[in-house]
């Protein structure tokens, strides 16, 4: 009986421990310019089954360390599927990534690994929710990073609107969209059909759960307003240091030590401004130099040095400084520091050469993420959206995704 009640409280922990939720890990401060993408710019792979994707990352150690890359399939939740290894792979895992190089003639030394999906070790057979894993030769977990595959089964349209919730008009945009099954046989919509939204791709404010409002033949049809609407924010502050040596509209100035120093000009708070339209790339970043042709590993790492005045609506909060480069993780070292010298919140990161996109976050006492505090939220704000729609028939084992749709805010109506 005790063995009994020992098994079953083993399989317990264990399946809940398998049912956890898979988060993206961030990596530690030697490991930086973590590059995921597939056939589009975009730094978040979506793509259809058989398409390629590639991984790339820098470690600034430079010592030229074994790392090997894992692959989870995800349900809709993003909890582990009951799929086993051998369902969703061809071939194996947990290999070594062997294709990587020192970089060349640079201040900054460090190895740059690159990694691209399917290759002759493993291919992926099914649609859905995945998380890429890469450990150290330890076994101990780096990083990882979320990516999804679709089967193009259905045809999505959406289109982006203000809102009609008077509260939010100028502040927040909503996404109205359908799905065509024609050729695809649903006959439980509200059951066997689940949707996820995205907002430039960016996991923590995706909307889960969304039913489908009325159906008119084989359409499925979502004209919600609260349901489906998202904070507009602001376009991205932006820096390029494309050209080590001279300054840009960013840059207030350029020092050299043991590598460069770039100090960008104080930014100033925007939420109680007037909305400014100028292009960016939703929060991504692009490696690029002047100096090399290699990008990969003749790019230069710098020191960027970020600042911001204080503010008594702050106070004792902490400030952030986030983007796609550094996953907009709120960790120590993405922290902004008080300095009291000049009054002003101040932060340095290491950063290859390129051009960034990046924002400040408020972290308040009690716990709260005012992701557009400092900037601002505007319906106006230039936004892309990514629709996910997921399938699952009766007695399936995952979740699958059929089909894929975008929408953006730059032609947004009433």
């Amino acid at each position: 009986m005790r063995y009994l009640i020992k098994h079953f409280l083993f399989l317990f922990l264990t399946g809940s421990i398998l049912a956890q939720v898979q988060e993206e890990v961030n990596p530690p401060e030697n490991i930086k310019t973590i590059i995921f993408k597939g056939p589009t710019e975009d730094q978040f792979p979506v793509v259809q089954l058989g398409e390629s994707m590639t991984l790339e990352f820098d470690d600034l150690t430079a010592k030229e360390q074994d790392y090997y890359y894992k692959i989870i399939h995800c349900d809709y939740d993003w909890t582990p599927s009951q799929l086993l290894k051998s369902q969703y792979l061809s071939g194996a895992d947990n290999q070594r990534i062997i294709d990587y190089e020192n970089s060349y003639t640079t201040l900054q030394p460090y190895s740059n690994y690159r990694l691209t999906i399917p290759n002759e070790n493993v291919r992926l057979k099914v649609s859905g929710n995945y998380v890429l894993e890469i450990y150290n030769s330890y076994g101990e977990l780096q990083f990882s990073r979320r990516f999804v595959v679709y089967r193009d089964a259905v045809t999505v349209g959406g289109l982006v609107k203000r809102s009609r919730d008077f509260n939010y008009l100028n502040e927040k945009q909503v996404v109205q969209f359908s799905i065509n099954t024609s050729g695809f046989p649903v006959i439980n919509p509200k059951k066997e059909v689940k949707v996820t939204i995205l907002q430039n791709y960016h996991w923590p404010t995706a909307l889960y759960n969304i039913k489908p409002q009325f159906t008119i033949g084989t359409e499925l049809v979502y004209k919600y307003d609260k349901e489906t609407s998202f904070f507009g924010g602001n376009e991205f502050l932006n820096f390029d240091t494309k050209d080590l040596r001279s300054p840009t509209f960013a840059i207030s100035r350029i020092e050299m030590g043991q590598v460069y120093n770039h100090y960008l000009f104080t930014n100033e708070y925007r939420f109680d401004k007037p909305y400014t339209y100028f292009p960016d790339i939703n929060g991504d970043f692009v490696v690029r130099t002047l100096q090399g042709e290699d990008v990969s590993r003749e790019a230069e790492y710098s020191k960027v040095h970020f600042s911001l005045p204080y503010s008594n609506l702050i106070g004792l909060d902490n400030v952030y400084v986030t983007g796609k480069f550094n996953n907009y993780a709120l960790s120590e070292e993405n922290k902004m520091t008080f300095n009291q010298e000049n009054g002003k919140f101040e932060l340095s990161l290491m950063m290859k050469q390129g051009f960034y996109n990046y924002k400040y976050v408020v972290e308040r006492s009690d716990g709260t993420i005012e992701p557009n505090y400092v900037s601002g939220n505007f319906h106006f704000t230039e936004n892309t959206y990514l629709i996910l729609v997921y399938y699952r028939d009766f007695g399936d084992m995952y979740d699958s995704i059929i089909g894929i749709g975008s929408a953006n805010s730059r032609t947004i109506s009433n």
